[in-house]
This record gives C-alpha cells, structure tokens and sequence, in this order.
C-alpha cells in the first residue's frame, strides 16, 4: 500500500490534547455523536500505527474509508 488519504470514523468526540496529538490530521466532530479523523497514511504500518492510537485509549473505530481528494 502507498500513501493514501484516509477517513476514520469513530464513536465520540476526541478532547483538545487528543486532537493536538493527531498533527497532520484533520478532526471533524458530527452532529450524531461521532467523530472523522481524515489524513494520508503513508503505508499500511501507517494506518496501523493511527488504529492502534485509537484501540489504545479503547475509543470505537467505526469505520475506516479511503477518500478520493477533491
């Protein structure tokens, strides 16, 4: 896998020191009470690296999208 812009969705909303953490992330709080976590992962190690952040502070990854830049 090569770099490539991804959206993960979780259940929630993430606190500021959380969201300062994820740099280079764009963090979006929803309206129904999740949160889109969207970035270029470099690598699948990458993408696994941002998971295991999320699985780590036991917060619901609910999906995890590739996203078509605009």
């Amino acid at each position: 896998m090569s770099a490539h812009l991804v959206e993960v969705v979780i259940t929630g909303h993430l606190g500021p020191s959380l969201v300062t953490a994820l740099d280079g992330y764009d963090v979006t709080t929803r309206a129904d009470g999740t949160t889109s976590v969207t970035g270029v992962v470099a690598d699948q190690s990458g993408l696994r690296g941002l998971l295991g952040v999320f699985d780590d502070l036991n917060i619901e990854v609910v999906s995890v999208n590739r996203v078509t830049p605009a």
